[in-house]
C-alpha cells in the first residue's frame, strides 16, 4: 500500500485542551498537534511558541484572553521550524527571543524549511496567506538569559546543546519546577529528526534538561508530563527513541547495508512500542536520512526542501 505523503492526507481537526499548570502558567496541547504555552509576569506575558501562520495563532490566542488581558511583552521560540516561528506576528509582542543559531538557521534556511513544512503538513497552515514572511527574532543569546517576571521570579531560557537543532532552548520556571522543554522532550509522540544532532541530543543535551529536575514538563507535541517520574519518562522515551535509530542505522551502515535497509530496520523496531503516537510514519523517513548522513560524517544536516522531501518519502515509504 502507498502511504500517503508524510501528514498530507491528515485533515481531521485536533481537539484543542487548555491545561493550567500553575497559576498563570498556561499550555495549549492538540493531540499530537504542535504545544505552545505563556506565562504571566507582573503585568505582561511571555509566550513561547508561535504557531504556523498567523490565523492559527489568533485562535490559541482568542483562548488565552479568557484567562489573561495582559500584552505579550516577549515571544520566545525554541527554534527555527516553520510550524513554530511563522504566526509571530499575531502576538504583536515586544520582544522575539530565539538562539543565536535560530537566526543564522532563519537566515540560511527559513524559506526552504516553510515550503517544505507546508508540504508536509498544510493542515497546520490555517489560512497561509496570512504569513507576512519570514520571522526574525529581535534578540538573540548564546547560553542563557533570564526574564524578571516580577512576583513569580525568573523564566530561564537556556541552551542545552545541540538537539532537535542546532539551535533548540528550554524556558525553565525554577520555582514552580515547570519546563517548555521544544521538541527536545516528547511526551507520548514521535521524535522528529531530521535536523537534528543525534548523538549530542541522546547524550549530553538530554542530561543537561534532566539535571533542572522538573516537576511538570511540555514537550513539542502530546501530553503534558505532570510528577517528576512522568518528566523522568518522557525524557527516558525521547533518549530511548534516539538510541535505537542510533544502534540500528550504526548496524546497518557497518554492515555495508543501504539506506533503505537502515530504515526498515529501524521501523521494525520502533513501530511496536512508537507506531500509533502522533507523526511516527511522517517524521521516521527524514529521520533515518538525516541519521545515515551524520554517521557518515556529514556534520551540519542538508537543507530539505519540497522536492528533497518527496524524493526521500519515494524512496523509504513507497
Amino acid at each position: 500500500m502507498v502511504k500517503a505523503f508524510a501528514s498530507s492526507a491528515d485533515l481531521e481537526a485536533k481537539q484543542q485542551t487548555l491545561e493550567i499548570l500553575a497559576d498563570g502558567v498556561y499550555a495549549l496541547t492538540a493531540e499530537g498537534d504542535p504545544n505552545v504555552g505563556a506565562i504571566e509576569g507582573d503585568d505582561f506575558l511571555v509566550c513561547f511558541e508561535a504557531l504556523a501562520t498567523p490565523a492559527a495563532a489568533r485562535d490559541w490566542l482568542a483562548v488565552l484572553r479568557r484567562h489573561t488581558g495582559k500584552p505579550v511583552r516577549y515571544l520566545v521560540l525554541s527554534h527555527y521550524h516553520a510550524v513554530r516561528v511563522l504566526g509571530a506576528s499575531a502576538f504583536g509582542a515586544d520582544v522575539i527571543v530565539a538562539h543565536d543559531q535560530t537566526r543564522a538557521l532563519i537566515a540560511e534556511r527559513g524559506q526552504q524549511d516553510w515550503e517544505s513544512e507546508y508540504g508536509r503538513m498544510p493542515r497546520l497552515f490555517k489560512e497561509p496567506e496570512s504569513i507576512p514572511g519570514l520571522t526574525w527574532p529581535t534578540l538573540t543569546f548564546s547560553d542563557s538569559l533570564t526574564i524578571d517576571l516580577g512576583e513569580r521570579g525568573p523564566l530561564v531560557l537556556r541552551h542545552c546543546g545541540r538537539g532537535h537543532t542546532e539551535g533548540d532552548l528550554v524556558a525553565w520556571l525554577p520555582r514552580e519546577k515547570i519546563l517548555f522543554a521544544g521538541d527536545l522532550v516528547e511526551s507520548q509522540a514521535a521524535l522528529y529528526t531530521g535536523d537534528a544532532f543525534h548523538r549530542d541530543w541522546a547524550g549530553a543535551t538530554l542530561d543537561r534538561v534532566a539535571e533542572l529536575g522538573a516537576e511538570t514538563l511540555v514537550g513539542g507535541r502530546g501530553a503534558v508530563a505532570r510528577g517528576a517520574g512522568a518528566v523522568e519518562a518522557a525524557i527516558a522515551q525521547t533518549r530511548d527513541f534516539l538510541h535505537v535509530m542510533i544502534t540500528e542505522v550504526g548496524a546497518v551502515q557497518r554492515a555495508g547495508g543501504t539506506l533503505k535497509q537502515a530504515f526498515e530496520r529501524v521501523h521494525t523496531l520502533l513501530e511496536p512500542r512508537y507506531g500509533r503516537w502522533p507523526i511516527f510514519e511522517h517524521c521516521l523517513p527524514f529521520d533515518v536520512s538525516r541519521l545515515w548522513d551524520e554517521l557518515q560524517g556529514v556534520e551540519r544536516p542538508r537543507i530539505w526542501t519540497a522536492q528533497r522531501d518527496r524524493e526521500v518519502w519515494e524512496q523509504l515509504q513507497s
